[in-house]
């Protein structure tokens, strides 16, 4: 029994010690895993990061304290006091000088060429050989309008013809194709979109007749119509202009004839009509004195081809006539026509108040300019091109453009001493006045010499457009150059030494 009890007890004890070193092993191997793997990973982890922290802030540190330390570089000082008298010199000497007086510094890259942009057309005015006797550009400056008809009818003529525009900012836009086309029983003399509403447009007839569109409308488009009768015109309107009336923003219409009659008319549009507000008549034997050199008859009419407006006083307008006569003419004038017209109800008043110097033919073209009250330009079937100012009879200027007819002539928007003529020869040719040659600054060629240039017209909104008209039925948009669109600082001042002259 003993025997078996100590038997037992050796076993125990054994499996107690296996047990214990087996626990001792185990244990042991954990701890040393985790000191000599984690622990000692993350210390050197967290050292570096700390040392490399402290050396960036401390090269930064040291860099800015040198560059505080540093002295300037060495002679700066000394050189500035040497050249300091010189360059003083230099500045004082530049502000005395004239050298560069007029000088305007261009920084932008300026093409000097006249480009042709757009060639417009309409075919079946082109086949029916009607020319272009009017363009007009919307107040937008964005569509321009053309008229159609002939200007070699010395009959009269129920030759059908129309009124084109097109949209030169859409982007469909089809040179033989016009975005509007309105037909016109007879042929247009006269053209002249609205200052304000861009879609309205004043229309002269060779018929007498004046006309308004609206091309806004999708039906008919006329808006009001003259008709024919004893007190509106019954000759060929040859021009037609928007004139500011009394109230602020209305505006009526001014159309003048070959048959010697001015009417001012206003348009009532509720009822789609024409009222005459004033009318006046230009009678040879009523011609100021100042054109004693004209015979005139008595009670005969001066045939009118020409009007234009002063954009300076809403008073006063010039007239030129079929046999060469050029007339300042008043709107306040009380002065009674001598004769009445047949079957006339209106009171006739007589205009002209001062008689320029007569030209040798008629006188096809007057434009008053934008940018001095007394000046005015005028072309004729002489080929010359007439400087004139209102306070004076005879030209202060008087260009040879053309061996042939001057149809237009007008004033740039920009420019103070540019105008442009429309010739017989189909050029359009630019003059300078402040270059000392009287030569043309550019010359606008236009194709065939057999085909004239009719009429042109400046875009005043946008001045790097100019349109010009002709006899072969198409309309060409020209995009010119800076030079002839840039106004130059002493431009004004030219201007006015020679409106200042004294004509000989």
């Amino acid at each position: 029994m003993f025997a078996d009890e100590a038997l037992d007890t050796v076993s125990v004890q054994s499996l107690w010690r296996k047990s214990h070193e087996a626990a001792q092993e185990s244990k042991g191997c954990q701890t040393q895993m985790f000191h000599s793997a984690e622990s000692e990973v993350q210390v050197i982890s967290t050292t570096i990061s700390s040392t490399q922290t402290e050396l960036q802030e401390q090269a930064t540190e040291q860099l800015i304290q040198q560059n505080r330390d540093e002295p300037e570089p060495p002679g700066l000082k000394d050189f500035l006091q040497q050249v300091e008298d010189m360059v003083i010199r230099e500045l004082v000497k530049n502000v005395r000088s004239h050298a560069f007086d007029g000088f305007q510094a261009s920084w932008e890259d300026h093409s000097q060429r006249v480009l042709l942009i757009h060639s417009l057309q309409h075919p079946s005015a082109k086949e029916k050989g009607l020319h272009v006797t009017s363009v007009s550009w919307s107040c937008t400056g964005s569509v321009i309008a053309c008229a159609y008809g002939r200007i070699d009818n010395g009959d009269w003529s129920n030759e059908k013809s129309c009124v084109c525009t097109w949209n030169l900012d859409r982007r469909g836009l089809h040179p033989s194709q016009a975005d509007l086309v309105i037909d016109v029983p007879t042929a247009v003399t006269a053209l002249c979109c609205h200052p304000c509403q861009p879609s309205l447009i004043a229309g002269g007839l060779y018929s007498g007749e004046v006309v308004i569109w609206d091309t806004s409308r999708t039906q008919d488009s006329v808006v009001a119509q003259t008709g024919l009768s004893a007190d509106s015109h019954r000759d060929p309107v040859y021009q037609v202009s928007w004139v500011p009336l009394q109230k602020k923003g209305e505006f009526g219409v001014l159309s003048a004839c070959s048959g010697g009659r001015v009417l001012l008319w206003t348009v009532v549009f509720e009822q789609g009509s024409f009222v005459q507000k004033a009318a006046y008549a230009v009678l040879q034997q009523q011609v100021p004195h100042s054109s004693s050199s004209f015979k005139a008859r008595s009670n005969s009419t001066v045939g009118i081809t020409s009007m234009a407006l002063s954009p300076w006083d809403s008073d006063t307008f010039l007239v030129g006539s079929e046999g060469g006569l050029l007339l300042r003419c008043s709107f306040s004038s009380q002065k009674l026509a001598a004769t009445a017209f047949e079957g006339q109800n209106a009171t006739l008043r007589a205009p002209a108040v001062f008689s320029f110097r007569p030209r040798s033919g008629p006188v096809h073209s007057i434009h008053c300019s934008p940018f001095h009250r007394n000046l005015f330009v005028s072309g004729s079937t002489d080929g010359l091109v007439h400087l004139h100012s209102l306070l004076q009879a005879s030209p202060l200027l008087s260009l040879r453009v053309s061996d042939s007819y001057i149809f237009q002539v007008q004033w740039s928007p920009t420019r103070p001493l540019v105008f442009a003529a429309a010739t017989g020869k189909g050029e359009v040719q630019m003059f300078d006045l402040s270059h000392r040659s009287l030569r043309a600054a550019a010359t606008i060629e236009q194709g065939a010499a057999d085909q004239a240039a009719t009429c042109l017209a400046f875009n005043c909104q946008k001045p790097h457009l100019l349109a010009v008209g002709k006899t072969d039925g198409t309309v060409n948009i020209w995009q010119l150059s800076a030079d002839l669109m840039e106004q130059s600082p002493r431009e004004i001042s030219q201007l006015e030494k020679i409106a200042n002259q004294v004509a000989e």
